[in-house]
């Protein structure tokens, strides 16, 4: 169920045994709905192996650290600081260069 506000957009999401309402930009739907399912994905695999011999408060920590794992490894993918200065150092030298040839 979705209630539309202007581009606010009042939605439900099913995260593992729980209904969680929210409030969301419009274009972030999916986002919200596949993060949800990862949630939900992540908590039912450390519940499955580890229910019983964990609590629900470890099971839970031992889902988001995978999921922030997953976070940090992509953004270490996307991370462009040594392109932005080996551009930078290139640049400069191109500079450089054209700047003695331009003195000859």
């Amino acid at each position: 169920m979705a209630e539309v506000k202007g581009d606010r957009l009042h939605i439900r999401l099913h995260v593992y045994d729980d209904d969680i309402e929210v409030t969301i930009n419009r274009e972030d739907e999916e986002y919200y709905r596949a993060a949800a399912k990862l949630i939900t994905d992540r908590y039912n695999a450390y519940a499955q192996a580890y229910k019983g011999r964990k609590s629900d408060h470890q099971i839970s920590l031992m889902a988001l650290i995978d999921i922030a794992l997953l976070y940090q490894r992509e953004r270490n993918k996307n991370d462009v600081a040594p392109y932005d200065d080996m551009f930078a150092k290139l640049t400069s030298e191109i500079e450089d260069a054209l700047g003695e040839s331009r003195k000859k």
